[in-house]
């Protein structure tokens, strides 16, 4: 009887996939992935030990520190980690204005955070505590605890149907969520090993979500910039300070970046004078440059929540759906369908485009004999555990395939580093 109903289903499930235009997709890519996934899953990673407690303990002394000048910048001691108490600090005592309000008072979210730093020092270092606190409880002191005794490494489950975009997620543990931007977040990357004798390689998407928008936008000054291989964030500071691109300094490239990824996941001016610590009417000012910079993605983003409203969903490159629902009738959730009809395409294209390099990767080390094995995937990277003697060869076999794996309207770039731990190929 199981075995009739899954039969029933099965041939019930195809039909479904071919009348939404996703069988393609479901059978050659998504199934042919279960393997791989399950073969990174069967080789794990290994780890620093003694380096993730020794930094461990060092960021407790900095998290106390941290808690300290909190205490000062506020006047009083209170529960940090009490969105209630927080709340009261920011908008009764500090008289912050209030930004998003929930069913249980004030937010004092990450996103309502970043735009407060603009008007106050306290909110940056409630992010920044944050950080830390994450960092030392999610990662420092409980990986260690997910150590497997039989092979002294940590085997994350990969899932490739959890999220709404498309994109690989992962568990026991979840690396996906490892910061990158830190100095903190970097280190623990030093705690990621090769086996011994082996090197890590990181092969890593260059600005994959730019590339995405450029070519799904079809914004012409976007595309012609990257097929002119020029530096965007210079190029974009060159266009919102009114500077040549040889005259742009460091700090104005920086902040253009801000506002260049920004844009992609809907950074409203607020948003970016929180990040850039800068006044809101410059940062409406940089943005709205922005926007005549690039007005394809000014379109784009006028048009991507009209169309996901008036047919429910949106699609990726090749097809994948995010349903709606009855979001579109929602007053109060217009700005989160905006935001994820915007990025969804982008984000779930560039999911897309790794999992086919992936199958293409492991196809080819299968087919010539290697011993290295893909063991991790972030979002636009793959890490890959190589014996010295394939550096060369898995090298050129992963830059091959990565930057060749779907056509854009822009060419893909890929940076590949080789170290003796994940940080150290990573940068």
């Amino acid at each position: 009887e199981d075995a009739e109903i899954a039969l029933r289903l099965t041939n019930k499930l195809e039909e479904e996939l071919t009348e939404l235009g996703l069988y393609e997709l479901f059978t050659t890519i998504e199934v042919p992935l279960i393997r791989v996934l399950a073969e990174m899953q069967i080789s794990g990673v290994r780890l620093d030990i003694p380096f993730m407690k020794e930094l461990s303990e060092k960021l407790k002394r900095d998290l106390n520190k941290l808690e300290g000048e909190i205490y000062e910048s506020a006047g009083e001691e209170f529960n940090i980690g009490s969105p209630k108490q927080l709340s009261e600090i920011l908008f009764e005592k500090l008289k912050l204005p209030v930004q998003k309000k929930t069913k249980t008072g004030y937010s004092t979210d990450a996103e309502v955070l970043q735009t407060l730093s603009a008007m106050h020092p306290l909110p940056k270092m409630i992010v920044d505590y944050r950080e830390l606190a994450k960092l030392i409880n999610t990662y420092l002191d409980a990986l260690p605890q997910l150590v497997n005794s039989s092979t002294g490494r940590i085997h994350p489950t990969f899932q490739q149907a959890v999220t709404s975009t498309g994109r690989l997620s992962c568990k026991d543990p979840n690396l996906q969520n490892i910061p990158v931007r830190g100095e903190m977040g970097r280190e623990i990357r030093k705690a990621f090993m090769p086996a011994k004798g082996n090197v890590l390689i990181s092969a890593d998407y260059s600005q994959i979500e730019l590339r995405m928008m450029a070519h799904i936008s079809g914004d012409e000054s976007l595309i012609q910039a990257f097929r002119d291989g020029r530096d965007i964030h210079a190029d974009t500071a060159s266009r919102i300070f009114g500077v040549d691109i040889e005259d742009v300094t460091s700090e104005q490239r920086r902040m253009a970046k801000v506002i260049n990824f920004g844009v992609i996941y809907g950074m409203t001016p607020w948003g970016v004078a929180g990040r850039l610590g800068i006044e809101f009417g410059e940062a409406r000012k940089f943005v709205n440059a922005y926007f005549e910079r690039y007005p394809g993605i000014a379109d784009y983003m006028e048009k991507a929540p009209k169309d996901a409203e008036e047919k429910g969903f949106v699609e990726t490159i090749l097809g994948r759906r995010r349903y709606f629902g009855d979001i579109k009738n929602s007053k109060g959730m217009k700005a989160f369908l905006k935001r994820a009809a915007i990025n969804t395409p982008i984000q779930g294209s560039a999911a897309d485009l790794i999992k086919i390099a992936m199958l293409r990767i492991f196809e080819r080390f299968e087919k010539d004999g290697l011993a290295s094995k893909m063991i991790l995937t972030v979002h636009d990277e793959l890490v890959f555990d190589v014996p010295k003697d394939e550096i060369e060869m898995v090298k050129r076999i992963t830059e091959e395939i990565m930057v060749s794996a779907m056509e854009l309207a822009v060419p893909l770039t890929v940076d590949i580093g080789v170290g003796e731990d994940w940080l150290s190929a990573h940068e």
